[in-house]
């Protein structure tokens, strides 16, 4: 524990200093990633209308005005109060989405001449870069600049990578998220609690950033500590990690609560999500999916799902050995562990892991150490896959 301590807590010299280069900077040695990027996701949106059209069907709807895009709409429209009653019982009710896309796609529709829901886009356009130049920044970080820009590449070229362009949360949270635990892992603290914070307000696994910025912060004091540094002389070196510790949990302990406080009890936003038939069993529910799956004429699907688990683990496994730092590591973790602990809709998992970018590190290094011209071939492959199944995918049962 030690020896992984001090490799990844963040010490008194990376905090922010005079020479730290600007914005400036920092976004023209990002402009590769942000550039292929922008290529990546830029065919994934031709495939899909090209697809689109061929199949009868618009585009722009698409990414608009299907699933969760149409409740976090009507939250935008009307405020929170609305549910729907099911023939089964189960009530689904727009409490279960989180307010801060909303509350932007109000913002937006109000001050542009934007309906709410491309308004909802447009915030999903402009906060995927940004979360790819966080990614960027963070493989520059520990792997340099190669490695900062295939892993951004790689989230760009994910299977659902198409969600990173629809007016739903998972570009926004991404980019909250990333930028957060860089903050951590760079010594920020006051900016990581904010980030953190608003993350929470964006999605229910803005608990994995409050995890990260407090087991950050607490081997940080402990390491101290045994090396003989008092905690309050700790704390005065690190003049932002105490409030950057209490703002961290501000946005989804405030949410949760007030959810509570609505329903007239303390587990309200989970009544909410027992609604909808989600919630968390330490996976039981997704184990007997597989199961039924494997024994049953769906055999192959059940082995694709069963090997898809195996290898998000294995390249959790590989990050933490590969010494990824503990902010990373302790994020994505969490992460990794409510998508597949939750019960629900198990087609949406991959979606739900699609915040969980430090898997993806192994190969980005993997990649890095290529030579160019295999590492684009690689990357090349997997974003013409991506948009082929992206566009076959939104066109069919689609990322619920």
């Amino acid at each position: 524990m030690n020896d992984l301590a001090s490799a990844a807590v963040p010490g008194p010299a990376l905090r922010d200093a005079p020479g730290t280069p600007g914005v400036r900077a920092a976004l023209r040695r990002a402009a590769p990633a942000l550039a292929a990027y922008a290529a990546i996701r830029g065919l994934g949106l031709a495939v899909l209308a090209v697809w689109s059209a061929a199949d009868g069907k618009n585009w722009h709807t698409l990414l608009t005005a299907r699933w969760d895009s149409l409740w976090y709409t009507r939250v935008a429209e009307q405020g929170y109060g609305y549910a729907v009653q099911l023939p089964n019982g189960d009530v689904h009710s727009n409490l279960a989405f989180f307010p801060l896309l909303p509350w932007l796609e109000r913002g937006l529709s109000a001050l542009l001449p934007l309906s709410p829901a491309d308004a909802g886009m447009a915030v999903a356009w402009l906060t995927s870069p940004a979360a790819a130049w966080a990614l960027y920044a963070t493989g520059e970080r520990l792997h340099g600049p190669r490695a900062g820009v295939a892993l951004a590449a790689l989230w760009a070229a994910l299977p659902v990578g198409i969600v990173q362009s629809m007016a739903y949360s998972e570009a926004l949270f991404t980019a909250l998220a990333a930028w957060g635990v860089y903050c951590v892992m760079t010594g920020r603290w006051v900016a990581a609690g904010v980030l953190a914070s608003l993350a929470g307000l964006t999605r229910p696994v803005g608990a994995a950033v409050v995890a990260a910025v407090w087991l950050t912060a607490a081997v940080t004091l402990w390491r101290e500590r045994a090396g003989g540094t008092g905690v309050r002389a700790a704390l005065r070196a690190r003049p932002g990690l105490l409030p950057g510790v209490l703002v961290a949990p501000l946005g989804w302990c405030g949410y949760f609560l007030w959810v509570g406080a609505r329903q007239g009890s303390l587990t309200g936003y989970l009544d909410v999500q027992g609604g909808w038939g989600n919630g968390f069993d330490g996976g039981l529910a997704f184990g007997a999916f597989i199961w039924h799956q494997l024994s049953g004429p769906a055999f192959p699907a059940g082995l694709g799902l069963l090997a898809g688990v195996g290898l998000v683990i294995w390249l959790y496994v590989r990050g933490v050995r590969q010494g990824e730092p503990l902010p990373l590591v302790v994020y994505g973790g969490v992460v990794l562990l409510l998508a597949l602990t939750a019960k629900g809709y198990f087609g949406s998992k991959p979606r739900l892991m699609m915040p969980a970018y430090p898997l993806l590190l192994p190969p980005a290094t993997a990649l890095a150490r290529c030579r160019p011209a295999r590492s684009w071939l690689v990357i090349g492959v997997v974003a013409v896959a991506s948009a082929a199944y992206g566009a076959f995918w939104l066109n069919g049962s689609g990322p619920p």
